[in-house]
C-alpha cells in the first residue's frame, strides 16, 4: 500500500506512518541497526534462558540440602526453565532453517 499521496494530509497518524516506511525520504533505521538490534535481543533472551536455569539449579541445591520445604517453587523454576529452553532451541532452528535457505539460493 502507497500512502505517500496521502502524505500532505494534515493526520498525524497518515504523517507518522508515512516517516516510518520512509516516504518523506529519512529513513529510520539503517540495515546495520536493525541487524544490531535483533542481535542484542537474541543476546538478551539468552542470559534470560540462562537466568532461569540458573535458578532453578539453586532452587533443586535448597531442596536437596533442606534449606527449603516448598517444592512449589522448584517446580515453578523448572518449568520457567524448561519453557525458556523450548523457545531458545525454537528459535535456533528457525534461524538455521533460515541461513540454510539462503546458503541455497542461486545467485
Amino acid at each position: 500500500m502507497d500512502i505517500s499521496s496521502l502524505y500532505n494530509i494534515s493526520s498525524g497518524v497518515i504523517r507518522e506512518a508515512a516517516e516510518n516506511t520512509g516516504v518523506s525520504g529519512k529513513q529510520t533505521e539503517t540495515q546495520s541497526d536493525m541487524f544490531a538490534s535483533i542481535l542484542n535481543s537474541a543476546i538478551d533472551n539468552l542470559n534470560e534462558t540462562n537466568a532461569y536455569i540458573s535458578d532453578a539449579e539453586n532452587e533443586k541445591i535448597k531442596l536437596a540440602l533442606g534449606q527449603t520445604d516448598n517444592t512449589h517453587d522448584l517446580t515453578i523454576a523448572m518449568q520457567k526453565a524448561s519453557e525458556a529452553i523450548q523457545y531458545t532451541v525454537a528459535v535456533r532452528d528457525k534461524f538455521l532453517e533460515a541461513y540454510k535457505e539462503i546458503m541455497n539460493m542461486q545467485i
